[in-house]
């Protein structure tokens, strides 16, 4: 048998054992009736050692107990046909019933001309069997391969929790030989621009895939979903500001610490998601899991920038999956406010503010706050916690900046250090108000 899918789960996995799959199709030729297919698949099952394009089964990555699906490419160009249909429906509804993660590895040149319409819709029963396994709270990571193009990637591998993809691949919806002749090679299509434009969580290296899958299963399954996540202690100044204008300079310093440098301090390892799947990105915004005392804790962090469409969108991809999965939420305020250039509005900042409201007050997973630096305005709240809300001492929230509550009001820019204090925006001010629960000291993390 020549390397093949066999060979590349053999690589990640241990202890697999394959599915086999009852009541297969077995017309002459295909549905189609399609002249010398029979012969073509006979000579890529001599070839591979496999009688279709894709390999399932069950087996362990690290410690992890999954359910593993792997295209063998060298299948007929690893395309789907009624037959890879069923195999894949059965892994996931397989892996529903046992309770199991999913490991999705790709290398696919899309659907099976052979087939026609019948194979093509196998791309509603894969959809069909995702929305079941999410349903479940079980997690599917998905890992994109050279090459990965057509209805797999648009159905197996872009909506997966987690997509990795390994350099250097080809990635997209259109194939090589069906896009227009002049983009045949362009980069758009590789795995490095499909990660800049947010549609790829990692760049993962082939010998380091193990690996990550391991962490990554381990981030994912390791929630507690009824235990808040713990403040974070204040890493900053600790003294209270004077005055409400004192606040707002010492939270706008380039020397106070930034969202990095808690996450660094706070969790013992951490791994990111990117990017809003729409191909937006905002590295102002930065979302994950991290593990903290042996459990996963989800975060989205604002670092000190104005917050874009991408990055209230790629939040609420966050919460959204840390509470299909049960696992707590931790956010970190820091932001002068929404993005308010043309740019933001045609991309829908309100559209997106809306949606990341929505999801945390959806969400059933308990949400914890800290305010780390400037919380201004709603695109500040729309990262808050309804009800657990804390403050470092060297933060501060506003309704709006006190700059621009100056020129909605119509008062001179020599009455702005006034007008901080009468917002009343220091922690302690917005404690006695009774609209945060607390601030954050040097001390230990607070559950």
């Amino acid at each position: 048998m020549a390397d093949g899918a066999r060979a590349t789960i053999a690589a990640l996995a241990s202890g697999f054992v394959e599915f086999t799959v009852d009541g297969l199709s077995s017309e002459k030729d295909g549905p189609l009736g399609w002249d010398g297919y029979d012969a073509s698949r006979a000579r890529a099952t001599e070839r591979t050692g496999t009688d279709e394009s894709v390999v399932c089964g069950r087996g362990k990555v690290g410690g992890h107990e999954v359910v593993v699906i792997c295209f063998e490419f060298g299948f007929l160009g690893g395309s789907v046909g009624t037959g890879t249909g069923a195999r894949i429906e059965e892994a996931l509804d397989r892996a529903g019933s046992l309770g199991l993660p999913v490991v999705s590895l790709l290398s696919t040149g899309g659907t099976r001309m052979q087939e026609g319409v019948p194979a093509v819709r196998q791309l509603q029963r894969i959809a069909r069997g995702l929305v079941l396994l999410r349903e479940k709270g079980l997690p599917h990571i998905t890992v994109v391969r050279h090459p990965t193009t057509g209805g797999v990637w648009a159905s197996l591998g872009a909506d997966a929790d987690v997509v990795l993809g390994i350099p250097g691949a080809q990635v997209g919806f259109a194939g090589r030989r069906v896009r227009p002749e002049r983009f045949a090679d362009d980069p758009a299509y590789a795995a490095e621009s499909q990660f800049a434009a947010g549609h790829l969580d990692e760049l993962v290296p082939e010998d380091a895939l193990a690996e990550r899958l391991e962490t990554w299963l381990g981030f994912l399954t390791g929630g507690a979903r009824n235990r808040p996540a713990d403040v974070p202690r204040a890493l900053g100044a600790l003294e209270p500001a004077p005055d409400g204008w004192s606040a707002v300079l010492r939270a706008r310093s380039a020397h106070r610490p930034r969202a990095a440098a808690y996450l660094d301090d706070y969790f013992d390892a951490r791994a990111s998601i990117r990017g809003d799947r729409s191909g937006g990105t905002d590295d102002g915004v930065l979302c994950g899991i991290g593990r903290r005392g042996g459990r996963s804790i989800a975060f989205a962090a604002q670092a000190g920038t104005a917050t874009t469409p991408a990055g209230f969108r790629t939040a609420t991809r966050l919460v959204r999956l840390a509470d299909r999965l049960g696992l707590p939420v931790l956010t970190l305020v820091d932001t002068p406010g929404a993005a308010a250039g043309p740019d933001a509005e045609t991309a829908g900042t309100g559209h997106a503010i809306a949606e990341l409201f929505a999801a945390i007050a959806a969400a059933s997973v308990p949400i914890t706050t800290l305010v780390i630096g400037e919380g201004g305005s709603g695109g500040a709240l729309a990262f808050c916690s309804p009800d657990r809300i804390w403050l470092t001492p060297d933060a501060y929230f506003s309704v709006i900046a006190p700059e621009l509550a100056a020129g909605i009001l119509k008062r001179p820019s020599g009455d702005v250090p006034a007008l901080a204090g009468e917002l009343k925006l220091r922690p302690a001010d917005l404690l006695v108000l009774g609209v945060i629960d607390g601030i954050a000291s040097a001390g230990p993390a607070r559950s």
